[in-house]
């Protein structure tokens, strides 16, 4: 009686091991499966609501780590070096913070916010392929020597508007290496994120890509010409200096140093995936206002 006890007592002492090491092992893969599946249904529905897919298609389905917070002062925040995108809790999926809302649930403003996250998260992703030796496979380094370019041409000597209200009163700033870099990130990310809100907005009337109707493209235009001249198109940085950041906890770049037609250009190409023969439609002799060059040649 006393053996067979001590049988049956090692035998639930094995079992218990067995279960308590497995899923250690098993629960990275099922991880990746469902961060695979999100990224795969974030990708089908962009693509039903013909919206870029280009950029997005070369971040690894796992890169990025999703988050949902109640945010008050932002809508949204992505940390690089950690892949984090933390996203206010209405953006996900019954506001239960747990899983990411289909995009064809969302407003035109929760996309543009979305657009203007995913896109930190690809240049974080560059940025960090950049840094790692090897082979650089499949991923062209193209675009992020053409931003590293420009954070030297145009984000290291800016203008400010110090005071948000009174556009029209400019300062000139140095930055650092750090500031210039977070400028021309916001720079670029909220040129994304207009141009997927007015995409949307062109489209609202049909089902069909504005692509495919020549009077939505040339809405489209009249509304990127406008945003040139208003001075639209333009980012912000988090000041390092500690005494400035008890003035402003963000410095908004002025209309001088907002983003360029060849940035856009470069953009709507190699990010976006817009057609050649739409971009070359547009070009900046046909009515688009030139933005002052860059004191440094690029």
């Amino acid at each position: 009686m006393t053996s067979l006890w001590a049988r049956v007592v090692l035998a639930s002492c094995c079992w218990w091991g067995i279960a308590s090491v497995v899923p250690a092992f098993s629960s990275e893969p099922v991880e990746r499966t469902a961060s695979s599946r999100q990224w795969e249904r974030l990708l089908a529905e962009a693509g039903q609501l013909h919206l870029p897919t280009t950029f997005l298609k070369a971040i690894p389905p796992d890169f990025i780590r999703f988050e949902f917070d109640d945010l008050r002062a932002y809508a949204a925040e992505y940390h690089p070096g950690e892949h984090r995108m933390v996203l206010n809790r209405s953006l996900s999926f019954n506001a239960a913070g747990r899983i990411l809302k289909p995009l064809t649930k969302m407003t035109h403003k929760e996309l543009e916010v979305l657009y203007h996250e995913l896109f930190h998260a690809y240049m974080d992703y560059l940025a960090s392929f950049v840094e790692q030796p090897g082979d650089a496979g499949s991923v062209s380094n193209e675009l992020m020597n053409f931003a590293r370019a420009q954070q030297a041409c145009r984000y290291g000597n800016v203008m400010i508007a110090p005071v948000v209200q009174r556009p029209d009163e400019t300062e000139a700033r140095y930055l650092t290496e750090s500031e210039s870099w977070e400028a021309l990130n916001e720079t670029w990310a909220v040129f994304i994120g207009w141009t997927v809100w007015h995409q949307l907005e062109v489209q609202r009337q049909g089902v069909e890509s504005m692509f495919r109707q020549q009077r939505l493209m040339d809405r489209w235009v009249q509304r990127l010409e406008m945003a040139f001249q208003n001075g639209e198109l333009r980012g912000y940085y988090a000041p390092q200096d500690a005494d400035e950041r008890r003035i402003a906890h963000k410095r908004f770049l002025a209309k001088p140093s907002q983003l360029t037609w060849i940035e856009a250009s470069v953009l709507m190409t190699q990010a976006l995936g817009f057609p050649d023969e739409f971009i070359h439609r547009i070009q900046p002799f046909q009515g688009f206002p030139q933005v002052d060059a860059p004191r440094i040649p690029c």
